[in-house]
């Protein structure tokens, strides 16, 4: 009897770890097969050849893609929701970055396609490679005239009213690319560099958080980020591969370096300032701190030539975006399609805004330092990352893409849903509308957060344990 029973659980064993290898390879094949998915519908969008159609021709093909965009929304997802819930082989790793490489190399075969934003790149970097400050002058000035072309200054949007907005840091990458390869192509090249440096960090970061290196999907499959940086070439890419970079020498306790890192992502995007609270958690504050604000006045004491110009289009972009008078938030929209708004709505709201971000700052510096700072790190930067682009609310698509960074690590649903689904804000279905299809994004994000916050609440009463390690069940969208 005791022979055939051990003969019997050995037999067990065996099916069980025969049913374990199929079950993995099944679901090996099918992240490839998301993998393979991803690839042909990018394939499709570029087919579309939106940038030689016109009129009502690329009225519609600007439908069919912004399909194509919501199916690879929902691929992603699923991919997302399969690398997160089980143990993968250690090369699996290499065929995640396999599909990022190649989903870029086809959108860098195609021009800008959402945005012609680059082409004031690629403008600020020949002004540079002139010898001339960016700052000083609008496109269309008279002085910059032996500068035009009829590739690049054709292209440029506010070229007759407005000076450059962007910050010295992203300048600088404009003037390095200026004097290399002052092109499209270049300035592209140059921001998927970025991309790769923020990839490296993570790929680096990973380990340090306790979790496997093939998470690197999360960012590197992100339909987002791949239209935002690989396509239309977002000087967004920087800030990702500086805030990456900024995380890793935090972790590493390279407290001064990481400071300046964050400050370098802030002077290329003003948003990232907004989770330097997450930086200085357990009393790290004067060195980064002070490394920070010593690059910022650097930075800035480089194009102090322009005077107060230096600051380029930034005070008139709030007026023209609507956000002082509060047509351009989301949540104010809203409450003016029912009512009239008080002339002090915008302050109030505000004022609301910096509350909730003041006890949100005040939360996460009350925390102890936990085992595993890493992944604290990265639950904070998402958290207030996230808080200031629902706030702001932003109708430009690739504002949110730099969300997908802190969440290969603290992945949420909610956080998953904002950095990615905004894709959606690429189209204008009514016309200056600011509130109801943005409602598409941020009521379920509201959603999504409360569902988020519960079990975490639940679970940290419990065990003590942060949002980044709830079970792979609750993070999904």
């Amino acid at each position: 009897m005791d022979a055939r029973c051990h003969r019997g659980a050995g037999a067990a064993r065996v099916l069980a770890f025969a049913l374990r290898r199929m079950k993995g390879r099944l679901s090996f094949g099918l992240l490839v097969g998301f993998g393979g998915a991803l690839l042909v519908l990018t394939a499709c969008g570029l087919l579309l050849d939106i940038p030689a159609s016109s009129g009502v021709s690329r009225i519609g093909r600007m439908d069919v893609l912004a399909g194509l965009l919501m199916v690879s929304v929902a691929v992603y997802f699923g991919a997302v929701r399969l690398i997160l819930c089980r143990a993968w082989p250690r090369g699996t790793v290499w065929v995640v970055l396999g599909v990022a490489v190649t989903l870029r190399v086809l959108l860098l075969t195609a021009p800008p396609i959402l945005s012609t934003d680059i082409y004031r790149y690629v403008w600020d970097g020949r002004v540079q490679a002139s010898g001339i400050n960016p700052y000083r002058y609008i496109p269309a000035d008279p002085a910059l005239a032996s500068l035009r072309d009829d590739v690049i200054y054709p292209r440029i949007n506010r070229a007759g009213y407005a000076r450059t907005i962007y910050p010295p840091v992203a300048q600088m990458v404009f003037a390095a690319v200026g004097r290399i390869w002052g092109s499209v192509t270049g300035m592209r090249l140059a921001m998927v560099g970025f991309e790769a440096l923020g990839i490296v960090c993570l790929l680096r970061l990973l380990p340090l958080a306790g979790l496997p290196r093939e998470r690197i999907l999360i960012y590197a499959w992100n339909p987002l980020a791949l239209w935002s940086f690989a396509s239309d070439g977002h000087v967004d890419a920087v800030a990702v591969g500086l805030l990456g970079l900024a995380l890793l020498l935090r972790v590493r306790h390279k407290d001064g370096w990481a400071g300046a890192a964050l400050a370098g992502a802030v002077l290329v995007k003003l948003f990232p300032l907004v989770v330097a609270p997450a930086f200085l958690r357990g009393g790290r504050f004067w060195r980064p701190a002070l490394a920070g604000l010593v690059l910022i006045g650097g930075c800035y004491a480089l194009y102090s030539g322009a005077g107060w110009h230096v600051v380029g289009f930034l005070p008139s972009y709030g007026q023209e975006e609507g956000l002082d008078s509060g047509t351009g938030l989301w949540l104010l929209a809203g409450l003016g399609t029912l009512t009239r708004l008080p002339s002090d709505a915008t302050l109030i709201y505000g004022a609301g805004v910096v509350v909730v971000f003041i006890a949100l700052v005040a939360a996460i510096l009350r925390q102890p330092v936990p085992a595993n700072d890493a992944q604290a790190l990265c639950r904070d930067t998402a958290l207030l990352a996230a808080a200031a682009m629902v706030a702001t609310s932003p109708h430009y698509h690739w504002y949110f893409a730099w969300l997908a960074l802190p969440a290969v690590v603290a992945p949420s649903r909610a956080l998953l849903w904002l950095a990615t689904v905004p894709i959606l804000l690429f189209d204008e279905p009514i016309p200056g509308d600011r509130f109801f299809w943005p409602s598409l994004i941020y009521v379920p994000a509201i959603v999504l957060l409360l569902a988020d916050i519960r079990p975490w609440l639940m679970t940290k009463r419990r065990h003590g344990a942060g949002m980044g390690d709830t079970a792979c069940s609750r993070r999904l969208p």
